[in-house]
């Protein structure tokens, strides 16, 4: 099942992360179903009702229902489970001055023969919120227009196995001191469905479509006199996400701990069960992925409007592991920009098309989280000493974690650029390897060639842009490539041939017998490697570049 906070951080978020989201105790009060099924059989009735209100109070804190939070009564044949959001904000401290105008929402859930639940609410709703903020008084009034959403809850998954909403529509509306903002969408549809996993854990997947997405921010900051209207359209949003062994059951187990051990001295004498929870969770999940799709996007400035008929970002991330890997992705087709700001030879040019692809590999996070679980100790302040953040970087480092440029392509109708590699090490000389193959190159020169004749600084470039084709290789498809490495030693090379050699040795172990001098010349020979080996300026580069042999 989707809820309402789904849909109003997924589509508004997005563009606007720093506003809190009012509606999180929802999908905790939900998912908190676990292990409150009612035994095989047992009507729908007070007891039950009792039962199920203490054992949702595990998750949310008994206060919750002491304060009138959250309510839980029989209606028919099922139980409705009421959310106050006021009363929520009653509990805020005076000076946060956090105030609140929703409905109350209200879920209605029925036990099934086989130990399932069946989910219903309507979250259509007419609010609003305003709080103090870091640039001050923010307010927010928000509609949702005829939201309906339902599903089928596993408690022995923790999780919902099957379940769709829909919306009519939905407006927001928020100012502060130096910032507008209004955004609308038109219907939508969201389905969700999980399963258990192979090696433990739920998989799951989500989908979600809106319609009509449109969001007008005014920026109005009299101190820097920045006045900028600014409208992003798309007529369709999509959302799509996945899950691999998400350990439902072991975080709920930690919710219910944290709600438990609110108090500091009783989380510090229960602080092995902690830790036991924590090991339990891991790897919190084996992988999530996620994408968010535009559809003819478009954003109108005072200087024009920029566009992309497809627009998409994707990202990726394996759980705590030996050898995870995090992956980013944003994808373009169809791109305009406001071509009265460009010179006229640069519009030629402009890319239409991208395509990159980024992220990191070999990253031990298993390690890492196992050594922090072990040896954290709350009694201690810090909880973790600084030695051991050192020697936790250090470990990490050793394990040669990777930054990966994955295949990725910038492209119009006369040339295309693709590039990928990686670096393996991260200290002032880095261990990395990149291959640039570009088509069209000879299209590239003729565009730069031709606006020399109006732009004669432009003529610079020509020397270089055909020193670098010379150490270009030429592929048999016509592109060319660049297959540049550099080493840990400070060499350089292009296509095999040494562009730098590695920086000179430094023998720390040569004693010239005078200990005075031996100290300052050691400090004079350091800083001299540091000059020509790390700062890539004189040094070592000049000679090499005097050897170039292409």
């Amino acid at each position: 099942m989707v809820f309402p906070y789904q849909k109003y951080e997924t589509i508004f978020a997005f563009w606007t992360q720093r506003r809190i989201a009012v509606n999180r105790m929802l999908p905790v009060a939900f998912t908190a179903l676990l292990l409150s099924a009612p035994a095989f059989g047992q009507p729908v009735d007070g007891k039950g009702a009792k039962q199920l209100s203490d054992d949702l109070s595990r998750y949310v804190g008994k206060q919750a229902l002491d304060k009138g939070i959250l309510k839980v009564s029989v209606e028919g044949d099922a139980y409705k489970i009421v959310f106050d959001l006021k009363a929520l904000a009653a509990t805020v401290p005076a000076e946060g001055k956090v105030k609140l105008d929703f409905a109350p929402y209200a879920v209605l859930v029925k036990p099934r023969s086989d130990g399932t639940w069946d989910v219903s609410m309507d979250f259509s709703q007419n609010g609003s919120f305003e709080f103090n903020g870091p640039e001050g008084l923010q307010s927010t009034q928000f509609s949702v227009k005829d939201g309906k959403g339902s599903g089928v809850y596993d408690p022995n998954l923790a999780a919902f196995i099957s379940g769709a909403s829909s919306l009519a529509g939905m407006t927001m509306a928020s100012k502060d001191a130096k910032q507008q903002m209004e955004a609308s969408t038109g219907a939508g549809t969201a389905t969700i469905a999980a399963t258990k996993a192979a090696n433990g854990g739920v998989d799951f997947t989500m989908s979600q479509k809106i319609s009509n997405f449109v969001e007008a921010v005014k920026l109005d900051d009299p101190e820097s006199g920045l006045n900028f209207p600014v409208t992003i359209k798309s007529p369709e949003l999509s959302v799509e996400a996945s899950g691999k062994g998400v350990q439902t059951r072991p975080l709920l187990d930690l919710l219910a701990f944290a709600v438990a051990n609110e108090d500091e001295k009783t989380l510090k004498a229960n602080q092995a069960q902690l830790k036991s929870l924590l090991l339990a969770a891991l790897p919190v999940w084996e992988r999530i992925d996620g994408t968010y799709g535009f559809k003819d996007f478009a954003v109108d400035s005072p200087i024009g409007t920029f566009g992309a008929t497809q627009l998409s970002t994707a990202f990726g991330s394996d759980g705590v592991s030996q050898s995870g890997k995090i992956t980013y992705g944003i994808k373009a087709s169809g791109l305009t920009v406001p071509q009265q700001l460009l010179p006229s030879w640069s519009v030629a040019l402009l890319p239409t098309d991208i395509d990159l692809n980024f992220g990191g590999a070999n990253i031990d996070l298993d390690s890492m989280a196992k050594k922090a679980i072990e040896a954290f100790d709350l009694n201690q302040d810090p909880p973790l000493s600084a030695e051991f953040g050192d020697q936790l970087k250090a470990d990490f480092l050793a394990k040669a974690p990777k930054v990966v440029i994955g295949h990725s392509t910038v492209k119009n109708k006369d040339m295309e650029i693709a590039l990928e590699g990686e670096m393996t090490s991260f200290g002032q000389k880095p261990d990395a390897n990149l291959t640039v193959d570009v088509a069209g190159f000879d299209k590239i020169m003729a565009h730069l060639q031709e606006a020399a004749k109006t732009e004669p600084e432009l003529g610079q470039y020509v020397p270089a842009a055909l020193m670098v084709k010379g150490f270009a290789k030429t592929l048999p498809d016509g592109r060319l490539e660049w297959a540049v490495s550099t080493k840990a030693d400070g060499s350089v090379t292009v296509n095999g041939v040494m562009l730098k050699p590695a920086d000179p040795a430094v023998d720390d172990s040569v004693d010239d017998g005078d200990g005075a001098d031996d100290s300052s010349g050691g400090g004079n020979a350091g800083g001299a490697n540091s000059g020509g080996g790390d700062n890539g300026g004189s040094g070592d580069n000049g000679g090499a570049g005097a050897k170039l042999n292409p």
